[in-house]
């Protein structure tokens, strides 16, 4: 729900998922990379760290987005000290009054819970161990299906990490791509999402109507 005078705008784009355990350095240091490769949205899980641990880390990554005009996503209904949550399918219902509340969601069902939900993340997409017992990979024309039932912006999640995924995703209808173990496993977290941006931005032999990313950031939460 987007709250008077605040800055307008739902992710778009590629959007870096962090996953500190997947990360071959400090997550902070991932982040800086992926936010020079272009990431202006990153969402932040990290659940199982204390509240304090947690809300510095937020800081951290705030302090890394802020001079670009990026935002950090928080998992879960607690902002940490910030203003736009990324909520699981299993709830809270109704969300909270944020400027910017997104959801996940895996099917029809899901969909049809959403009130005021500002976008939402479909998934998995693509085969992933990050996303287990949600049921086989949705595939471009399962995204496709899932899209044109969806009220509002969608997120592609799971399993993307290449140029050619986030083009097929895009083609489907998403807004954006979320990307998290591709990017946290990445020897260089700057290229990587350099590359993957690249293929938000329309051009010769791409699909029309891919919307490109405000050098945007992919990532995912469950």
């Amino acid at each position: 729900m987007t709250g008077t005078g605040a800055p307008t705008g739902t992710p778009a784009g590629i959007v870096v998922v962090t996953d500190r355990r997947q990360a071959r350095r400090p997550l902070p240091e991932v982040i800086r990379g992926a936010v020079c490769g272009g990431a202006r949205w990153v969402l932040l899980r990290e659940r199982d760290l204390p509240h304090a641990e947690r809300l510095a880390l937020a800081e951290r990554l705030r302090a890394i987005l802020t001079p670009v005009g990026g935002t950090l996503l928080v998992a879960g209904p607690d902002p940490l000290d910030g203003d736009a949550v990324h909520l699981t399918a299993a709830g809270p219902y109704p969300p909270p009054t944020l400027r910017l509340v997104g959801r996940s969601c895996h099917d029809e069902t899901e969909l049809g819970r959403l009130s005021t939900e500002d976008y939402v993340t479909l998934s998995p997409v693509y085969a992933t161990p990050s996303k287990p017992g949600y049921g086989p990979p949705l595939a471009p024309a399962g995204l496709a299906r899932l899209v044109a039932r969806t009220p509002v912006p969608v997120l592609a999640l799971g399993g993307v990490g290449t140029a050619g995924q986030v083009a097929a995703c895009l083609a489907a209808g998403a807004a954006g791509v979320a990307v998290m173990g591709a990017v946290m496993r990445a020897d260089d977290p700057e290229a990587l999402v350099r590359a993957l941006c690249a293929a938000t931005v329309p051009g010769p032999g791409r699909t029309p109507g891919a919307t490109p990313a405000p050098a945007g950031v992919g990532g995912w939460v469950r």
